[in-house]
């Protein structure tokens, strides 16, 4: 008979942490913890080492990452995560933002003013039970995790999970020569029309009328 607290295909939900901003550079990257094992989050849940390793590896056997989204909207992704790995504190996330997309640039710039600092996981749950952990508690214990997508979020679940970098990508620099070109066109084509009113505006007045003879 299965374990009554064993629970396959659970609904899923987003798990949400910390991530602190430590730098900034140049190339729009970031990276921090998705998830980190072992402490308890605001649903009561913990993530136990070794939730996303089938995950993960399913993901690098078809060639892809799970998704970086805004806000858990999958209709708003906002970059491409480049790495993403399971260590001894948690899961550990590399992404880039895509800084040509609008939403990337606001949450680049949030990211770096440290007003937008959690990260979130969307996931299904394969398998969990309930029990104490550390010796104390009974918590529902999440041992594997189907992970679809990593998100920046602004109400975290739980508080360690931080960003750790930030990079930013400037702008390119605005060329005059093409603006100064199309103002000279401009004033070239002002001119001209100018000169032909005047001209207009010279000749006399014609008088009378003009009779068309057979």
């Amino acid at each position: 008979m299965p374990n009554a607290h064993l629970a396959t295909r659970a609904a899923s939900k987003p798990k949400t942490f910390r991530f602190k901003t430590a730098a900034v550079a140049d190339d729009g990257t970031f990276s921090g913890y998705g998830s980190v094992f072992g402490v308890v989050d605001s649903y009561g849940d913990i993530v136990l080492p070794g939730a996303f390793s089938e995950s993960l590896a399913a993901h690098a056997a078809e060639g892809r990452m799970p998704s970086l989204l805004w806000q858990h909207d999958d209709k708003n992704p906002i970059g491409v995560w480049t790495d993403m790995r399971e260590d001894e504190r948690g899961l550990w996330c590399e992404g880039r933002l895509v800084l040509e997309v609008q939403q990337a640039r606001e949450a680049h710039a949030l990211m770096k003013a440290g007003a937008l600092d959690g990260l979130s996981i969307g996931y299904d749950t394969i398998e969990h039970e309930f029990g104490p952990y550390g010796g104390a508690g009974n918590y529902r214990l999440l041992k594997t995790l189907d992970l679809w997508e990593v998100s920046p979020v602004t109400f975290p679940a739980c508080r360690p999970s931080r960003i750790e970098a930030v990079k930013s990508v400037a702008p390119p620099a605005l060329r005059p020569e093409p603006i100064i070109a199309a103002l000279r066109q401009r004033d070239a084509a002002l001119a001209l029309l100018m000169r032909g009113d005047a001209a207009q505006r010279s000749r006399p007045p014609r008088t009378g009328h003009s009779v068309s003879r057979r």
